[in-house]
């Protein structure tokens, strides 16, 4: 068992939990909400945890499917308590059990909600509760493996638990190539639903929402009548992006370079 490269895997998680975080931040500042602290205090507390974690590389980096196993529930624990935490020191949710299972909703693409009323929540709180299904949709050990050089034949199978579709595979021989082209796909179909939320005359804050929420597949609204109160256009193009969404990444990869057939099978 390699414990090295385990907690170096999951320092990564809190340091990019902490980097994540930093978008609501942003949404603080400008809408000159108070809830900055809350995202503030969070990113501190994920740092203080994943520098340390983080600051020697381990020598030996080679992880097989046991020790990814372990990574990635010890990952998701973390993002799923890490990620509540703004939750509660914002007061939007201030049970730590309902926070927690907001969180893990998020995180999960499941969909499901404690909240009665999220038309009530600060902008930031918005924004992150619906960023959490836009890193949940294709998921944080994909960006990990993105960003992380890691060896070792198993590193597939950690993609293959994270990825949306029915199966991935190697669309080339290194897995960190692999999971940089998903999330340049993934990031460009979110650009392109925006710019098209855009045109059907949302502001730009709904339009990004909206499009985390139809990327993770999940359904968080900014609205208590989830999409009923929009035009027939983004209800239509919400369906037709959770569609495409939905669909097994690989296929569009094999579109782009012209492998028709391979998209088929």
């Amino acid at each position: 068992m390699n414990y090295r490269i385990i907690f170096y895997i999951v320092g990564w998680v809190f340091n990019l939990q902490a980097i994540f975080m930093v978008l609501p931040c942003l949404t603080a500042v400008i809408y000159g909400e108070t809830d900055l602290g809350a995202f503030l205090v969070s990113i501190v507390i994920c740092l203080a945890v994943g520098l340390p974690l983080t600051n020697k590389k381990p020598q030996n980096k080679v992880f097989y499917i046991k020790d990814g196993c372990i990574a990635v529930a010890l990952s998701w624990i973390v993002l799923s308590i890490t990620g509540a935490i703004p939750f509660i020191l914002s007061g939007a949710i201030p049970h730590p059990i309902d926070a927690i299972f907001e969180t893990v909703s998020g995180f999960t693409t499941t969909g499901s909600s404690i909240l009665t009323d999220v038309e009530i929540l600060p902008k930031s709180v918005l924004f992150w509760r619906s960023f959490t299904h836009w890193i949940g949709g294709m998921g944080v050990f994909v960006f990990v493996l993105a960003v992380m050089p890691l060896t070792g034949g198993q590193n597939i199978h950690l993609m293959r638990a994270e990825s949306p579709g029915p199966s991935v595979g190697k669309l080339v021989p290194k897995i960190r190539k692999t999971s940089m082209i998903l999330y340049k796909i993934y990031i460009f179909m979110t650009i392109v639903m925006v710019v098209l939320l855009l045109l059907g005359k949302l502001p730009l804050f709904d339009s990004l929402l909206l499009a985390f929420g139809t990327a993770g597949t999940g359904g968080f609204s900014i609205l208590n009548s989830g999409c009923a109160s929009y035009s027939p256009y983004i209800q239509y193009l919400i369906a037709i992006f959770m569609i495409l969404f939905g669909v097994n990444f690989n296929v569009y990869y094999f579109i782009l370079i012209k492998k028709f057939k391979d998209a088929i099978h």
